[in-house]
């Protein structure tokens, strides 16, 4: 539903009940409405049509029915239209088909193609004075984390384009967010260095702005992602992680000097401004996701709207740290380490803690120190809990994203373990009450970890692949090639998919387990967890099966 806030502070709903603000593209959406003047342009879940909803009046579709998924929307004032990318699954083509194109705002006519000829395209943006159009596009086996080029070209009388050059990028090169500046002069993000930073492209040539071991930007899992935005033409509003922790910053780009804001959050995304004020959604490990106003003369914030209230005396909250352990190959790797916390009770004298080893998903992504209720309510009742940045995450430079290029399976089961045995050492976690937790990639690896390791007691896997070998024919067009560079070509390394699948090793299951499944999951079937419990049937083990 999208929600919108007036200047009064009144809150109303936009959508009406009936229509849901979500889009498929790439399956897992993002970027599913654009706003101007009152009115809002969204995808509709249920039929995947653009809807136009004005101030007065409801919603009414403006794209034809089909198979089509539209995403990543900019308003074009000037011509009267959407600029957005179309997944279009009507053509009977093996993959379907992407491309950047052109809606007209009142739903008149046949869109109109702007880009084709990539397999994936994100990032449409027009200039301010809308001459100029910039986009990413990038093709199969990358993800968008790998390799993307960053295009830019003139935007015609007719609305077509022309003059279209390619600025940055390639299959070694990510690129990401690219805008223009008030200016006129094109910005983004790139990791040419090895780690997310910025640059500009003035009259023809690459300058980068700021060179640090941090990353300003992330993976690219969902459209709609800001992590900076203008306050003016010499001065961003922009966010960057660093040693697992996210900060905020404004930039003043003559001077390329970085002035961070300590506003209490370690967590930062979706971040607008107007100049004068700025909007962003932020989080800490003591303060729940929260939608947050900055106003940018005075320092004043507000907090629009939790996602949820918190209702626990903080005194219960676990407070996370990030920690970096000894790994194999002579390596450091990283995660954040939850002790326990509750004020009521002690832990008896000599005695360390059941330890949660938590794997994230992606395996392309990271988890940082924001609010997770989860996390506490295991602390809370004597657990540690670790969550594990394996090799692999983001938020560590590209060289540590690539860890686990051709080693999924075999560096992040690593890394869990190494972890636990770290804490283990150090006398923070029982040896003997270890267990293990993931969802999706995590759930694979928690699958991993269970079938070839001994160290875990039980496990808890969320929606986790079990055998490899069904995902690489069966998946989605997005994600189709991602095991190539996560395990290796398919079908010539047929033999790796069947060594590195946890149904491979199911004889090497011996403790109890609970497995979470979505029956509409089209990322992970439920077929994934069916055979994980037929396995554990087979072989007389506790377990549970719970379907969503």
């Amino acid at each position: 539903m999208v929600v919108r806030r007036r200047a009064d502070g009144t809150v109303e709903d936009v959508t009406p009940a009936g229509f849901n603000a979500r889009t498929k593209v790439h399956e897992y959406g993002g970027g599913a409405y654009c706003v101007d003047a009152g009115t809002v342009w969204f995808s509709n879940f249920s039929d995947q049509r653009v809807y136009r909803q004005d101030p007065s009046s409801g919603p009414r579709a403006i794209t034809p029915a089909g198979d089509l998924r539209y995403a990543d929307g900019v308003v074009d004032r000037r011509r009267r239209r959407i600029v957005c990318v179309r997944e279009d699954h009507t053509r009977g083509t093996p993959e379907a088909v992407n491309e950047i194109v052109a809606v007209d705002v009142e739903g008149r006519g046949e869109p109109l193609v702007l880009a084709a000829g990539y397999d994936f395209y994100a990032f449409p943006r027009l200039s301010s004075d809308g001459n100029r159009l910039c986009w990413t596009a990038w093709r199969h086996p990358n993800m968008p984390w790998d390799g993307t080029e960053l295009w830019a070209a003139d935007v015609e009388a007719d609305g077509l384009l022309s003059g279209a050059e390619l600025v940055a990028g390639g299959p070694r090169e990510s690129i990401f967010q690219p805008e223009w500046s008030p200016g006129g002069a094109l910005h983004f993000v790139s990791d040419r260095s090895g780690w997310w930073n910025h640059y500009r492209y003035v009259d023809g040539q690459v300058e980068p702005l700021l060179a640090m071991d941090a990353e300003f930007a992330g993976p690219q899992w969902q459209f709609g992602y800001s992590v900076y935005s203008f306050v003016s033409a010499d001065e961003m509003l922009l966010a960057y992680e660093s040693s697992g922790r996210y900060r905020l910053a404004r930039f003043h780009v003559p001077e390329h000097r970085l002035e961070e804001l300590d506003l209490g959050y370690t967590e930062y995304e979706y971040i607008r401004t107007d100049g004068r004020r700025a909007a962003f959604w932020a989080a800490s490990p003591t303060e729940p996701a929260s939608i947050v106003a900055l106003d940018l003369e005075s320092g004043r914030r507000q907090v629009v709207r939790r996602s949820f209230d918190l209702s626990v005396d903080r005194t219960y909250l676990s407070v996370p740290e990030e920690i970096e352990f000894p790994t194999e190959q002579g390596l450091a790797a990283h995660a954040i380490y939850y002790p326990p916390a509750n004020p009521d009770y002690k832990p008896p004298a000599g005695e360390s803690p059941p330890l949660i080893v938590h794997c994230h998903g992606g395996p392309t992504s990271d988890v940082t120190s924001g609010l997770r209720l989860q996390n506490n309510y295991w602390t809370s009742r004597g657990f540690a809990l670790l969550d594990v940045n394996y090799g692999g995450s983001t938020g560590y430079g590209r060289a540590y994203r690539e860890r686990l290029n051709g080693n999924w399976g075999v560096v992040d089961v690593d890394d869990c373990v190494n972890a636990a045995r770290y804490l283990i050492g150090l006398e923070l976690a029982d040896p003997a009450r270890v267990a293990i937790s993931g969802g999706s990639a995590g759930g694979y690896t928690t699958l991993a970890c269970l079938t070839t390791r001994d160290l875990f007691r039980a496990g808890a896997d969320h929606f986790g692949l079990s055998d490899l070998v069904p995902f690489v024919k069966d998946t989605h067009k997005f994600e189709s090639r991602y095991l190539e560079s996560l395990i290796g070509p398919y079908p010539e390394r047929a033999d790796l998919y069947r060594e590195r699948s946890p149904l491979t090793h199911v004889d090497g299951l011996s403790c109890p387990l609970i497995i979470f499944q979505g029956l509409e999951d089209e990322v992970v079937p439920p077929s994934q967890s069916e055979i994980i419990v037929e396995a554990l049937k087979r072989k007389g083990l506790p377990y549970a099966y719970v379907t969503f």
